[in-house]
């Protein structure tokens, strides 16, 4: 199984991906949606980790991505941004254990 985890914060993206590795989950870490449509087309993850930021929730391809596999979306309270409907949200401040064990659950769903 292969979790997604998209964000141009490189420490979310780092942290999330290397406690994914140590359970032995494979992770792959991006730092755009349209890196995503790329490798999803080859692989489709079990779930995605995203960060809520007006550039990467911009486009049509977070919607078609959120709507065929299961997303935690990692938000600002003080950012507005649209969260595409479906996605599972988590506010920051929020641990990189925290968020893995999210994705734990969604992957044993």
């Amino acid at each position: 199984m292969v979790v997604f985890v998209i964000a141009t914060d490189w420490k979310l993206r780092a942290g999330v991906r290397a406690e994914l590795r140590e359970l032995g989950i494979e992770a792959l870490g991006m730092e755009s949606v349209d890196d995503a449509g790329r490798i999803a087309r080859n692989e489709m993850p079990g779930a995605i980790v995203l960060e809520a930021t007006g550039e990467l929730m911009g486009g049509a391809g977070v919607q078609n991505l959120v709507a065929r596999v299961p997303t935690i979306v990692i938000a600002s309270r003080t950012e507005t941004v649209e969260i595409p409907q479906g996605a599972e949200v988590m506010f920051r401040p929020v641990s990189v254990g925290e968020i893995v064990e999210r994705v734990r659950k969604i992957l044993t769903m």
